[in-house]
């Protein structure tokens, strides 16, 4: 039986088992309030419900101000844009906290940090994957100087886009060949200036004034708590308003309250159900006889979008965000990362979607060909797999036949 078809006939045994169950006496239940903007048709809430905050921070904290720091490694800038998602209360964040590092916001250099006693930095927010040296240099001295590290959005928790480059077989070599005498501007630009030998950037040269230095790129895109290690996770790309609620809440009764911190490993921000069940589209099961992208398919109806041959891998992915992009009708690409029911993502994913191939014993209509056509259909199936996760996945990178 297939993945899907085994995960329904499970929930319909339970339901069964539910409506014949003895009924048990009870004081009359309240009403059932969604703390989401949405809930599902049995009324459970659908996403995360943000934090209640209360008023705005109340000036420094009885023991004063601690030191927050936040740092961007390989990533494109959306998680340090997030942190604004506080609205009025990034106003007030100073009043709680002093913001010793903040590359968008504050000038806190690389030489105060290390000049700091270990363990001064109360919390470390970093986002963004681990990529060069300076990345890796940068989070190890905030591990030192942190009580706290939370690796904050999917790039950190699990590689994220970044990470897709551990799929070049020639690792960072090709990926600078590539960049810097492949690409139609650079190739012209190497042909005009360069003819005789195309100069890519080095990591270290000599001028006048003395050695200039570039970061050295590594073969390897890795996850932020492969590096260094990690206190909470707060996955999303980026982490939505509702997660970051409940993060400025956790730091906050800890900093005024004296409110104990959530258990060491934590992932803020997400809830016990997959995205699938999370999603309000409803689900038949079909099988998959093609494969279509969202531009290729009127989305704008209630119906599953794997029942109408889009990939998606809602099924495979951690709750939390509340389907948003399944309900505007563009799939899910798994930035939240695997669910606790399964290992791998990339793999689990997969595997639910072939389980809706029309090749079971029970079900037999096409052959191995009409499965290798619908396959091929799939333009970029590590792409569409481990979007977001290739640190964290088994195969981890691709590697040339014979050897690295």
């Amino acid at each position: 039986m297939g993945w899907w078809a085994d995960r329904k006939k499970k929930k319909e045994e339970q339901k069964a088992a539910q409506a014949v169950a003895p009924a048990k006496t009870a004081a009359p239940a309240k009403a059932t309030v969604c703390e989401a903007a949405e809930c599902s048709a049995d009324k459970e809430p659908v996403g995360l419900a943000a934090a209640d905050l209360g008023p705005l921070l109340p000036g420094a904290p009885p023991n004063g101000k601690f030191n927050l720091a936040v740092y961007w490694a390989a990533g494109c800038g959306g998680c340090d844009v997030s942190l604004l998602d506080t609205n009025e209360r990034v106003l007030t964040i100073a009043d709680m906290a002093n913001i010793v590092m903040w590359p968008i916001a504050v000038d806190g250099k690389e030489k105060d940090i290390a000049a700091m006693e270990d363990g001064s930095i109360t919390v470390s927010l970093i986002n963004g994957a681990v990529r060069n040296s300076e990345n890796e240099h940068m989070v190890k001295l905030l591990r030192k100087k942190s009580l706290i590290v939370v690796s904050y959005g999917t790039c950190a928790c699990f590689g994220g886009t970044p990470a897709l480059a551990n799929l070049v077989p020639g690792g960072k070599d090709e990926i600078l060949d590539y960049v810097y005498t492949k690409v139609p501007s650079s190739a012209a630009f190497q042909s005009k200036y360069n003819s005789a030998k195309p100069k890519i950037p080095q990591t270290s040269t000599t001028v006048p004034e003395g050695e200039l230095t570039l970061p050295v790129l590594y073969d390897n895109v890795y996850a932020l708590d492969q590096v260094i290690d990690v206190d909470y996770y707060i996955p999303g790309c980026p982490p939505m308003q509702e997660s970051i609620s409940h993060l400025l809440k956790a730091v906050a009764d800890f900093a005024y309250n004296g409110v104990a911190l959530p258990p060491k490993g934590t992932m803020v921000g997400v809830t016990s159900k997959t995205l699938c069940e999370e999603c309000p589209r409803k689900k038949e099961y079909k099988r998959i006889t093609e494969v279509k992208e969202p531009y290729q398919v009127d989305t704008n109806n209630d119906k599953c979008l794997v029942d109408q041959g889009i990939i998606c891998l809602g099924a495979a992915t951690m709750g939390g965000c509340g389907a948003r992009c399944t309900k505007v009708g563009q799939p899910c690409r798994g930035c939240y990362g695997p669910s606790p029911e399964v290992q791998e993502l990339g793999s689990s994913a997969f595997t639910a979607i072939a389980s809706l191939f029309p090749v079971i014993d029970e079900d037999p209509i096409m052959g191995e060909d009409k499965v290798d056509d619908i396959m091929s259909q799939i333009k970029d199936p590590l792409g569409y797999f481990y979007a977001f996760s290739m640190s964290k996945s088994l195969i981890k990178r691709s590697v040339k036949e014979g050897g690295q």
